[in-house]
C-alpha cells in the first residue's frame, strides 16, 4: 500500500450542504466499450485489452493523465479492501474483478474503475448534499472518455449494461445519511417503506448486501432507464431534503426532551474513544455515531466533521492494518484500533484545534 492511498478522499474532508445530515453525495455511471464483450463474458486476454485501451487513453488526456492507475492483479487483498472502504471501488471489485484497473483522481472525487461488472465505472463522490455537482464531474469525466472510445448505445434502450437494472441513463445516484434521531424514535422503518415506493432504495454503509450501522443510510436511486439524468437527480433530492427535515424535527424533539442525556452520551463517546483499550469495530462505529450527533446539535466542541470521517475509516479492517503496517486477525484489530483512534485524536487536536472538556462551554449547560 502506497502513503497516498493513506490519503483523505474529498468526501473525508467534510463541509458542503447538509453536512450535519448527508455525510456525502455520489454519482456512479456504467458504460461499455462498443464491440467488446461484457467482461463477465469475456476472456482474460480481452480484459487486459480493455485495461490497456483505457490507460491509453488517460495517459494521452490532459484532464485524465494525472490520475493514478492501479492495476487490480498488482493490489494485495488488503489494498483492494482500503479501497473498497474509502469508497473508491465497490465491493464486487474488490472480490471479484481480477482483470481490472481503478484510476483515481489526486483528490479522490472521481474514480474509474475499469472491468468491474462493466467496462467503466466512472464515480463521483463529494461531501455533503452536492447530487448536481456529483453528476457535473461524473459527465465531464464520461465525455472525455467517450471521446476516443464509442460506447455500446442503443436508440430505444440507452446504454447497454451487463445487468439489465442498469441500462438507460446507466447512473446511479446515492446520499450517505446519519439518521440517529430517527433510529432512536423508531421513525425509520416507516420512512424507509415511503422511499420504495417513489423509486429508491436503502442499503448500509457499503451498499448492496450491507446492513445499516452507526445509523448510516444510502439512499439510492431504483430506476435508471425511462427518466433523464436529470429527473434522477432531482428525484433523490428532493426525497432526500424530506428525509433531511424529518431528522432535524426528530432531532429537536429528542433535544427538547433530554438535553442532558445527548450530551452525556457524546461525552462518554468522546471518552472511550480517546481512552479505551479494546473496541470492535461495532462499537467504534456507534461511538462515532453518538459522538457525530452530539457534536450536530452543538452539544460538544472538541471535533469537526472531518474528524469524524476519518474515524469512520480508519476504523475499518483493511484501513486499520495498513495503518499499523502488518496483517491482524480480528481480537489484534480489537487492540489496535483503539490505538490507531487515540492517534488521530492527538493528531487533531495538535494541530491547533482547541480542546475542550465537559462543562467549559455555554453549550454544555442545561
Amino acid at each position: 500500500m502506497t502513503e497516498a492511498m493513506l490519503t483523505k478522499s474529498r468526501w473525508m474532508q467534510g463541509g458542503g450542504p447538509e453536512i450535519e445530515i448527508v455525510v456525502s453525495s455520489r454519482v456512479r455511471l456504467a458504460r461499455n466499450l462498443m464491440g467488446e464483450a461484457f467482461p463477465c463474458l469475456a476472456a482474460g486476454p480481452q480484459n487486459r485489452a480493455v485495461i490497456d485501451r483505457v490507460i491509453t487513453s488517460a495517459e494521452n488526456d490532459p484532464a485524465l493523465k494525472s490520475f493514478s492507475r492501479l492495476r487490480v492483479e498488482e493490489l494485495s487483498a488488503l489494498d483492494k479492501q482500503t479501497l473498497m472502504e474509502k469508497h473508491l471501488i465497490s465491493p464486487y471489485m474488490a472480490r471479484e474483478a481480477e482483470q481490472g484497473a481503478i484510476l483515481v483522481s489526486a483528490d479522490e472525487a472521481i474514480s474509474i474503475m475499469v472491468n468491474e461488472e462493466d467496462h467503466l465505472r466512472i464515480q463521483a463522490i463529494l461531501p455533503g448534499l452536492q447530487l448536481e455537482e456529483a453528476l457535473g464531474e461524473a459527465d465531464r469525466i464520461d465525455d472525455i472518455i467517450e471521446k476516443s472510445m464509442p460506447y455500446a448505445f442503443h436508440e430505444q434502450y440507452g446504454y447497454l449494461t451487463a445487468c439489465p437494472t442498469n441500462m438507460g441513463t446507466g447512473l446511479r445516484a446515492s446520499v450517505m445519511l446519519h439518521l440517529p434521531a430517527l433510529i432512536r424514535t423508531r421513525q425509520l422503518n416507516r420512512i424507509l417503506g415511503a422511499l420504495s415506493q417513489v423509486g429508491l432504495t436503502v442499503r448500509g454503509l457499503y451498499g448492496e448486501g450491507t446492513e445499516i450501522t452507526g445509523s448510516l443510510v444510502q439512499v439510492s436511486n431504483q430506476v435508471t432507464l425511462g427518466l433523464t439524468e436529470e429527473e434522477i437527480i432531482a428525484n433523490l433530492h428532493s426525497v432526500t431534503c424530506r428525509v433531511i427535515e424529518q431528522e432535524q424535527a426528530a432531532r429537536q424533539s429528542l433535544l427538547d426532551k433530554n438535553r442532558a442525556a445527548l450530551a452525556d452520551s457524546a461525552w462518554r463517546a468522546l471518552g472511550l474513544l480517546q481512552y479505551a483499550q479494546v473496541m470492535s469495530i461495532k462499537e467504534a462505529v456507534s461511538l462515532i455515531s453518538d459522538l457525530r450527533l452530539g457534536y450536530d446539535l452543538g452539544l460538544i466542541k472538541s471535533i469537526n466533521h472531518r474528524l469524524l470521517n476519518e474515524l469512520l475509516v480508519l476504523i475499518r479492517p483493511g484501513y486499520l492494518q495498513n495503518l499499523a503496517g502488518k496483517s491482524l486477525n480480528e481480537s489484534e484489530r480489537d487492540l489496535e484500533r483503539p490505538v490507531q483512534l487515540r492517534k488521530a485524536l492527538e493528531r487533531y487536536r495538535d494541530e491547533g484545534e482547541e480542546k475542550v472538556s465537559p462543562g467549559s462551554k455555554e453549550e454544555n449547560k442545561s
